[in-house]
């Protein structure tokens, strides 16, 4: 019965036998969101049939969400098999049950949502978590579009981030070779190695640094180590765990003060409390990927992370993500159109005052020193050795993989001077010939001068392009477009 009444209604509207109506008004709008997913086999089909009849197109949100929830699978069993057709109907494209495309394809357009979707989706997805409902509850302030919101595939902190995590001299990790990926960072004078191969299953540390509370947020999936100082402007500091969201393949933290999302990326809380109050962004911290080997160099009392997190992983380098990060291939929905670039070329980029600029990695690295401007803002780019690499074996396919997982990369304002390689790869020159000494907080000239760190991003381009929009790349002919 449902699908002969509800074909009935489609063929009209489709041959334009019916002239298409209004939208329908928001009270009512709501009301037959929320019957789509009620259970009720009559109050999903007279839905279905109504929002058919209007073409009411802000239910292309809530049926893409539909078609994603069939498929994981959480959606009635009754939704109504012609729910593509009806998607198809409303939006004018013909994409199929093919979910990702339809993602990609709303990120392109200005459609909006029926009234009390935010809440509408949490409930569906505490389907699979009950505290995705507490995360998008009806009514939340957003600054985000919420349809762009996907499900990551684990629970809320699914992921474990690692709290106040064990710390070990470095003369005691014999454990870790000198090759090993690492986040480099130091604050206040103490110097610490984050090895990737246990960020990779844990993906966000809160600690603390030379007095200063921190976050190091690893995106697996954007490519992007950002640490972050957890004290915001509203004077709280915050600790983060992983949401179990995503949005254009970027994770969504979540902060366990007021349970609000936060945009990995660009360290802004995007849906919850905190957007209602005065604007917050977490200040970024200066931070490198280099070898174990190199940072020890550097930093001779450095210490690193153990490996005895109180979880029983397997802290193996590439285990956890090997196959995706040796691939060219998305594991999730992106904005589409890239342009310019591969979607996982890596990048390093920074923002400044609402302008952003990339430099692609094999760029800088060919270059070795690159002097260049964000907007006003001299800049200087410098390099230290080959791109960092990863030789490991993947938990899911149990196949070798090998791939790079960035490059030791600084940038600084470089005030009026332009500088050159020196002799080592602590040393640099500038337009006199007078020398320059390399440090994690600034480059220090022959009379004192300081030139100070800048604090850039390193991601994959689709990562970076995704909420910098309009960033301007630097252009080399030599580069290869992958």
């Amino acid at each position: 019965m449902i699908a002969v009444r509800l074909a009935a209604v489609l063929v009209l509207v489709l041959s334009g036998a019916e002239a298409k109506s209004a939208p329908l008004l928001d009270d009512e709008a709501q009301r037959r969101l929320f019957d789509l997913k009620s259970g009720d086999p009559a109050l999903v089909r007279e839905a279905f049939e109504r929002v058919g009849e209007v073409g009411d197109e802000r239910f292309v949100a809530p049926l893409i969400e539909l078609l994603r929830a069939r498929q994981i699978p959480i959606a009635d069993a009754f939704v109504p098999r012609e729910l593509v057709t009806l998607l198809e109907q409303l939006s004018g494209a013909e994409l199929g049950s093919d979910w990702p495309a339809w993602v990609e394809w709303y990120s392109g357009t200005e459609l909006v949502p029926p009234p009390g979707f935010t809440g509408w989706k949490g409930s569906l997805y505490s389907r699979v978590d009950r505290n995705f409902g507490r995360l998008l509850p009806l009514g939340a302030p957003v600054r985000i579009r919420v349809e762009e919101i996907v499900w990551g595939g684990v629970g809320f902190e699914g992921i474990p981030a690692l709290d106040g995590p064990p710390v070990q001299p470095a003369e005691d990790a014999e454990w870790l070779p000198d090759g090993a990926a690492v986040f480099g960072l130091e604050l206040g004078g103490e110097s610490r190695a984050y090895p990737l191969r246990i960020l990779d299953w844990h993906e966000l540390a809160n600690d603390e640094l030379g007095g200063i509370p921190v976050s190091l947020a690893w995106c697996t999936l954007c490519g992007s180590g950002i640490a972050y100082d957890r004290r915001a402007r509203d004077g709280e500091t915050y600790d983060f765990g992983s949401s179990g969201f995503l949005m254009r393949s970027n994770k969504l933290m979540v902060d366990r003060q007021t349970s609000s999302l936060w945009n990995q990326l660009t360290g802004e809380p995007v849906v919850g409390p905190l957007v209602d109050g005065p604007p917050l962004r977490l200040a970024v911290l200066p931070s490198v990927t280099t070898t174990w080997g190199e940072w020890k160099r550097r930093h001779p009392r450095t210490t690193v992370l153990s490996r005895s997190t109180g979880h029983q992983r397997n802290y193996s380098p590439g285990a956890a993500y090997a196959d995706y990060f040796a691939s060219d291939e998305l594991m999730f929905p992106v904005r589409a159109k890239l342009g310019r670039l591969g979607a996982k070329q890596r990048v390093f980029g920074l923002a400044r005052d609402g302008r952003a600029r990339a430099w692609a990695l094999e760029t800088v690295g060919r270059h070795r020193v690159l002097n260049d401007r964000l907007d006003g803002l001299a800049v200087v780019l410098i390099a230290a050795g080959q791109a960092v690499r990863v030789e490991g074996t993947s938990l899911r396919s149990g196949l070798a993989r090998n791939y790079e997982a960035g490059l030791e990369l600084r940038a600084y304002a470089r005030g009026r001077h332009r500088l050159t390689a020196g002799a080592t790869q602590d040393e640099l020159l500038d337009e006199t010939g007078a020398l320059w000494k390399l440090s994690e907080e600034a480059l220090t000239g022959p009379a004192g001068e300081r030139l100070e760190r800048l604090p850039g991003v390193t991601a994959y381009w689709f990562g970076w392009v995704a909420y910098h929009a309009t960033t301007s790349l630097y252009e080399d002919a030599r580069i290869e477009r992958k």
